[in-house]
């Protein structure tokens, strides 16, 4: 085979890696609100943003610098990679916006193998990356991805107030670092459900029905994104029964126990 067809193949493989879609469970995929895949140069946010939360359109990256608490953030061979500053103590973070309500978003995620800070002083002693939902003043949900597995969250949402963060569905399975990982997430009402690499887990809370307006990507120390794509979701009416297989799945009746 010529090393011109040969090219031309991988280009094919690649583009068909990005759009194939992984299969829902609460939903079915509506509009297409976005798509990226990291290739070019994001665009300024336009707007202007309330924090990190609201009040933006666009990607908002949190700070460039070394000191920033928003970490680094760069595009490498379609890739938009984040790394913590451990001097801050503070997460890479990055925010798209977008104001949803029921929303599907599919993408692709790498815990990047760096040396974890063995300085109890500095830095993280996790290898972590969440993808998190906001409403118009701070943290509403998000699906946190880490080396023992995934869990959804309703966020603590007031810091300092009586809101708290409660985990609502947890998977135990080991996520190698340095490889991809394909997540699918699903929201409806005030239920959410997340797939990665075809284990799905569901959560549900009030809070979560609220109106959304960006999503944020935040990671520690290092970590990755790739071929990002956002659908309007729409119900699904096998949900009901779709729910209670999931359930039989994640919570299995022990022998004599029935």
């Amino acid at each position: 085979m010529s090393p011109l067809r040969l090219a031309g193949l991988l280009a094919l493989a690649c583009v068909s890696a990005f759009a194939e879609d992984v299969p829902t469970k609460m939903t079915v995929r509506g509009k297409e609100l976005y798509r990226e895949d990291f290739t070019q140069p994001l665009a300024k946010h336009t707007g202007k943003p309330n924090g990190y939360a609201s009040g933006f359109n666009g990607w908002l990256i949190h700070g460039t610098g070394p000191e920033s608490r928003g970490g680094q953030w760069k595009q490498v061979d379609g890739r938009f990679q984040g790394s913590e500053n451990p001097q801050v103590k503070h997460p890479a973070t990055a925010s798209y916006g977008l104001q949803f309500q029921n929303i599907i978003l599919q993408c692709q995620v790498r815990l990047e193998d760096v040396e974890l800070d063995k300085d109890p002083a500095h830095g993280r002693k996790f290898r972590y990356l969440q993808l998190r939902a906001t409403n118009e003043k701070s943290y509403l949900c998000s699906l946190n991805v880490h080396t023992g597995g995934f869990s959804i969250n309703k966020d603590d949402n007031d810091r300092d107030g009586p809101d708290k963060l409660q985990a609502l569905a947890s998977h135990k399975k080991a996520l190698a670092v340095g490889q991809w990982h394909t997540v699918l997430i699903e929201i409806m009402g005030d239920e959410y459900v997340a797939t990665v690499d075809g284990h799905s887990i569901a959560g549900q809370h009030p809070a979560i029905a609220q109106l959304k307006h960006s999503f944020m990507i935040v990671t520690g120390p290092e970590g990755s994104v790739r071929d990002l794509h956002l659908w309007e979701a729409k119900p699904n009416a096998d949900w009901p029964m779709t729910r209670a297989v999931m359930a039989a799945e994640n919570n299995p009746v022990a022998p004599g126990k029935k």
